[in-house]
């Protein structure tokens, strides 16, 4: 039996392989290996390159106590409680599809996040406890424009949720029409500063410059500073220094060129002549340097109040300014305080107003200033209408860091709004003018 099945063997693996060399008679039949069946590759993650600093573009929605713990050098640390939901921002300049990543890593075991944008939600899973890109899904951009990215925290193994350095995009909606701040954070967090420059409508010596500013309900928001009479040596203005405390604030920079104020030499230090009743004083750093005062002073919102400053050269060499807060509530002018400059023989020139945000933390909410019925008066004693207002920005918008800014006409005053991430810009340089009104009805031998 074993020699038989062996004989059996061979002849078919001869008549196989001369059916394989093929014959020439052509009558066998020939055969056809089958391929092989290979499993389909799953697609592969997409890696998006184009990183979104978590450290520079993100908040805890709506609470800056919670940004400043929980937003930190490095991106998103400490983020413990689902109630915290970050929000972070970008610029896009056209509809498309977005595809979003994190770059993020759990301490120890599984979280779940939850991502939204444009009110579509994908839900996310992490292990690794190393830095890396997680894909988070596509989503549909219809409007171009400022994009918010949402992220809730659903579940963690760990103390946090997740630390997350960066927001990946890609997909057809980013391009080189695509912004977000990219470097100078600090200065990106706070988001620009706006200014209305009114041009002089004397070529006479002023002496005095008045206006009034409401800053309307809602719009008083923390870190604020709202300044309503700028100068060519200073600014005068209101602010909200935090929930519990708001001020009128008027400075003096002096000659010498410094953000420290310790290193102005004597000779070129503002000197304080005199202060108003409850009004603190001192100097001032960072953004320049020196002489300051405010007044802790509760102003409301929807309220109008009255600014006035006065400019005088005198003779050794110096200007005095002096700087006048009128509030309703009170029915009467009070002193903030003089300053004496050094070396500085000028009148009141570069007529100003700002809006700016000075707290990073702050940088997600939006605040609107209108000024109205400015005016000047010459050393001779005629009051003439402020009634041309051009537009400008700081560094932070020249930079394309941010685009949340405006300015213009509302109600025949003159307006500013910045921060909060809304897309109508005003275009540097515009130019805005409106009617003139009554001219103050000020007796000023009659200030304090």
């Amino acid at each position: 039996m074993r020699h038989k099945s062996l004989a059996g063997t061979a002849l078919l693996f001869l008549s196989l392989l001369q059916a394989g060399c093929g014959s020439s008679g052509g009558s066998a039949t020939e055969t056809t290996a089958k391929p092989v069946q290979q499993t389909p590759s799953q697609p592969q993650t997409p890696q998006l390159t184009i990183k979104v600093p978590t450290a520079a573009n993100s908040w805890v929605e709506g609470n800056p106590k919670e940004t400043e713990s929980i937003i930190q050098a490095d991106g998103i640390r400490n983020w413990r409680r689902s109630s915290d939901t970050i929000v972070t921002y970008l610029r896009l300049g056209k509809a498309g599809e977005l595809e979003l990543a994190l770059n993020a890593k759990v301490l120890s075991g599984t979280s779940a996040l939850e991502v939204s944008l444009g009110g579509v939600s994908r839900k996310v899973e992490l292990s690794n406890t190393t830095l890396q890109q997680v894909y988070v899904g596509k989503f549909n951009v219809i409007k171009p424009g400022y994009q918010k990215i949402v992220l809730r925290g659903v579940s963690a193994s760990a103390e946090v949720f997740a630390d997350i350095n960066d927001i990946l995009i890609g997909g057809s909606a980013v391009g080189s029409d695509s912004y977000f701040i990219k470097d100078e954070f600090y200065w990106g967090r706070r988001g620009p500063s706006v200014h209305l420059n009114y041009p002089s409508p004397t070529s006479a010596a002023v002496e005095y410059f008045y206006s009034e500013l409401t800053v309307p309900a809602g719009q008083d928001v923390i870190g604020s500073y709202y300044m309503a009479n700028g100068f060519g040596q200073g600014y005068f203005g209101i602010q909200v220094n935090s929930a519990s405390e708001r001020r009128v604030l008027f400075s003096v920079w002096s000659p010498y060129e410094t953000d420290d104020p310790s290193k102005i030499p004597p000779e070129d230090r503002v000197q304080l002549l005199r202060k108003g009743l409850e009004v603190q004083s001192g100097e001032f750093g960072n953004e320049g340097a020196g002489g300051q005062s405010y007044l802790v002073y509760p102003w409301r919102a929807d309220t109008t109040y009255k600014f006035l400053l006065k400019a005088k050269p005198g003779d050794n060499n110096s200007t005095d300014y002096s700087a006048w807060f009128y509030a309703p509530e009170q029915a009467s002018w009070r002193l903030i305080a003089s300053f004496r400059r050094p070396k500085t023989q000028t009148w009141l020139t570069h007529h100003h107003a700002f809006l700016e945000n000075f707290i990073p933390e702050a940088g997600q909410f939006s605040r609107e200033a209108h000024y109205g019925n400015g005016w000047v008066r010459t050393a001779a004693g005629e009051w003439l209408p402020l009634q041309q207002a051009s537009f400008s920005y700081d560094d932070t918008a020249k930079r394309q860091s941010r685009w949340d800014y405006q300015g213009g006409v509302k109600n025949g005053r003159f307006y500013l709004k910045n921060g909060g991430f809304f897309d109508d810009f005003t275009t540097y340089g515009s130019k805005f003018s409106r009617e003139a009104t009554a001219a103050p009805a000020l007796d000023l031998t009659q200030l304090p």
